[in-house]
């Protein structure tokens, strides 16, 4: 194993140590209810760079995967009081079904094409479930999840410790594509696909792999919501201001990396949880398009590419 790679899996586990002791450590419950939404912003950022920064492909329709894991999720709660874990691999399952069928109906299109055709999944999607009776239709759902367990100290401390996992674990599970053949794969497609496939690689097994991938960890990261909020409606399921920040949050960090997403992620979630606390939450949409206006006209590259930048400079 290389020195890399023992200081990630160090780093990860030194994570999921301190979220653990934060627990016993915090008395206040704003902390996970913040943190919560914080690390749920990692996995959304995560995901969406798997197809839209490493296979160059900008996906408009985050909030409809997402949106599909939490009703997933629901559904399963409601119908069978399943416990949270086998609601995330649900909806994990259902999220790569549905990034697999986005794929193989889209990826023949690019551009701006795909991305109007993926906005179009989050309408298709949210108005299916505005008719679902089951699921309260336009009006909502509101589900009592079963008690934590001892350890976990409370609902939302324990939904926030389950996603710090899944955050740990999509971090890894990026970093890994981005180093294997994969992610070489997904590289040369983005610079130029026709070329890629003159060279022998095969774009569209990587993009609907990509696609499924990424359809997968978006649901899973809707999935535990239901247990923190206790209260769901498609409004708010696949609202399209989640889709925005999804896609600003790589921006804002760098699309090349894995650390992108997690760097833009931990900035953009933390300034408008204290936003939204200290000034207003309805600012949160200005401030994400602010954000995006400035990182894409100083830094296209995001914060990294910056620093990159910044450093070839100083070494000149």
């Amino acid at each position: 194993m290389k020195r890399q790679d023992v200081a990630f899996a160090a780093g990860a586990i030194v994570v999921l140590l301190m979220g653990f002791g934060a627990v016993h450590a915090v008395a206040n419950p704003y902390f996970f209810f913040a943190g919560y939404v914080i690390v749920q912003y990692v996995v959304l950022a995560t995901a969406w760079n798997i197809l839209g920064g490493y296979a160059g492909y900008i996906n408009f329709g985050p909030a409809a995967l997402y949106g599909a894991g939490v009703y997933t999720s629901a559904l399963l709660l409601k119908a069978f009081g399943a416990p949270l874990v086998v609601n995330i691999v649900a909806a994990g399952l259902v999220g790569m079904v549905l990034g697999l069928m986005m794929g193989y109906l889209t990826l023949r299109v690019q551009g701006v094409y795909f991305a109007i055709a993926t906005i179009a999944l989050v309408i298709m999607l949210e108005t299916v479930v505005h008719n679902i009776e089951y699921l309260g239709g336009a009006r909502g759902l509101a589900l009592i999840a079963p008690e934590p367990p001892a350890w976990a100290v409370g609902r939302t401390q324990f939904v926030f410790l389950v996603l710090l996992a899944i955050a740990v674990m999509s971090v890894a599970l990026a970093r890994w594509i981005e180093r294997s053949w994969i992610g070489r794969g997904l590289r040369a497609l983005r610079a130029s696909e026709e070329a890629a496939e003159c060279a022998g690689v095969a774009t569209l097994r990587l993009k609907l792999a990509a696609c499924a991938v990424s359809g997968a960890l978006l649901a899973v990261a809707g999935a535990p919501y239901i247990y923190y909020a206790s209260y769901i409606d498609p409004g708010s399921a696949f609202s399209l201001t989640l889709g925005l920040n999804t896609i600003a949050m790589p921006l804002i960090g760098g699309t090349r990396s894995w650390a992108g997403p997690v760097i833009g992620a931990l900035l953009l979630a933390s300034v408008q949880q204290a936003a939204t606390v200290t000034i207003s939450s309805e600012l949160n949409v200005l401030m994400v398009g602010l954000a995006l206006i400035v990182f894409i006209a100083a830094a296209p590259d995001g914060l990294i590419g910056l620093a990159e930048r910044l450093r070839r400079k100083m070494h000149a």
